[in-house]
């Protein structure tokens, strides 16, 4: 019997018959949620049930997200408005986990002044969830586990969302040390996965009717680098592809300057692997890349581009952008709306620079006021716009491939659901589909999604 075996059958014990039932809330990126999914596996173990509503717990689990400080004050903000749920129900755990909690001084700051926190856990840490669930069982003011860096959940069990949708994570941590971002410092070193171990989870998942295998990592293309060439990022695409099945796999996020023809290659060569590139380019500025220690210019990443779109012009690429990033010049801010005219994405995931304490960006000086920034992001989110409503046109008339995942939020009798090109398709049909692929020819395009009707 491994230390938690022990633990999870006293914890047991103390909880008696009476079904106890936890609410685990997860903030920020997808392995964020994987993490998620991961608490949710370790406390199914101990016997808990999972509810949607905090008031019906006896358990509230935040997983949270550092990578802006906004995101910490919200998650601040919910814990402070617990302070009443524990007045009224003393018997009522709460934990916190996640990047947030991965940082030193902001344990102690809950430990210091959130008396209605329990026990906190770093991302880390997953694997002392049962120790700290024991310890507060017994009476425990406040305990805390932030240890750095046991990769327990590599393999953990999981409670997954989805039944038709699972994300693996094939690495953890980062390298790359750009000068806005906190995560190198609360998710640590990047460490590979063993591959036979991720393939393995993947045969799994399809065997289990999974349709969709989402590859998660800090920097996925960087995947394998500390393998001693075992395999590389490519390599491993190319030896899932090879799982008998009918899915589909996707990943992210990619940096650029692991951006390789192999991984083009890969892509292209790969039936399985969704014909879809994010691609984080965060400004179009050289000066600004340099300065976020990007460590690639506009130059090389546009020949990243013209690759892809000289195998396909319609190749789908989507992108991060970062407006305002400490003293962003009017010049700057026009090779970014240059970058994104050239590019034409069909979508982009857009930010005001947020000051993120503990990061080098965070010492810069900056001259830009946040109102300038303010129309500066107004006028990027426009010209998205308007490329994505014509861009989206290039569609119509094809088929595309689509994973149905859910009814439409704005049409009655309608599903909605995401092609191989993570385009959203909506389109008229039964929920029986679904968690099923579907063929859809597309008949109309908006600057969000396509409308299509099912190829019978």
């Amino acid at each position: 019997m491994n230390d938690n075996t022990a633990v999870i059958s006293e914890i047991k014990r103390l909880l008696g018959d009476r079904q106890r039932l936890a609410y685990v809330r997860s903030f920020g990126c997808q392995l964020n949620v994987s993490d998620g999914e991961k608490i949710k596996g370790l406390l199914r173990k101990m016997g808990f049930g999972f509810t949607d509503d905090e008031s019906e717990a006896d358990l509230i689990m935040l997983n949270t997200c550092a990578v802006r400080e906004n995101a910490e004050d919200r998650v601040f903000g919910i814990v402070g408005s617990m302070k009443k749920l524990k007045e009224q129900r003393p018997e009522l755990m709460i934990g916190i986990a996640g990047c947030m909690t991965a940082q030193s001084h902001i344990a102690e700051k809950i430990k210091k002044s959130y008396p209605q926190v329990d026990f906190v856990l770093g991302t880390s840490a997953i694997n002392g969830l049962p120790k700290l669930l024991l310890e507060c069982l017994r009476g425990a003011r406040f305990s805390a586990d932030i240890a750095e860096y046991d990769d327990f959940s590599a393999t953990a069990e999981q409670v997954r969302e989805s039944t038709f949708k699972a994300s693996v994570p094939i690495m953890f941590g980062c390298n790359n040390f750009c000068t806005y971002c906190i995560v190198p410092y609360v998710r640590g070193r990047e460490r590979s996965r063993r591959p036979e171990d991720i393939i393995s989870e993947v045969e799994g998942l399809v065997r289990d009717g999974y349709k969709e295998i989402m590859l998660l990592g800090q920097n996925v293309n960087s995947y394998g680098n500390d393998l001693g060439g075992e395999m590389s990022f490519p390599k491993l695409l190319r030896r899932l592809n090879e799982i008998e099945g009918d899915f589909w796999i996707r990943f992210m996020s990619s940096h650029p300057k692991d951006a390789s023809a192999g991984l083009i290659d890969a892509i292209f060569d790969c039936e399985k692997v969704a014909k879809h590139l994010h691609l984080p380019v965060q400004s179009g500025s050289d000066d600004v890349l340099r300065r976020m220690n990007r460590r690639y210019t506009a130059e090389k990443y546009f020949g990243i581009v013209d690759e892809i779109r000289r195998r396909d012009p319609d190749f789908s690429l989507t992108t991060d952008i970062i407006v305002g990033f400490p003293d962003e010049t009017n010049e700057d801010f026009e090779a970014t709306l240059d970058i994104m005219e050239r590019v034409r994405y069909d979508n982009i995931y857009s930010f005001i620079y947020s000051k993120r304490t503990g990061t080098k960006a965070a010492e810069m000086p900056d001259g830009v006021p946040e109102e300038e920034k303010g129309q500066r992001m107004r006028r990027l989110l426009a010209l998205q716009r308007d490329i994505s409503t014509e861009h989206y046109k290039r569609f119509i008339g094809k088929r595309m491939r689509v994973l149905a995942d859910d009814v439409s939020k704005k049409r009655e009798g309608f599903l909605a659901g995401k092609s191989s090109e993570f385009i959203i398709v909506e389109f008229e049909g039964d929920s029986s589909l679904i968690g099923q692929f579907v063929e859809v020819e597309v008949t109309g395009a908006m600057n969000w999604a396509v409308t299509g009707e099912i190829v019978k």
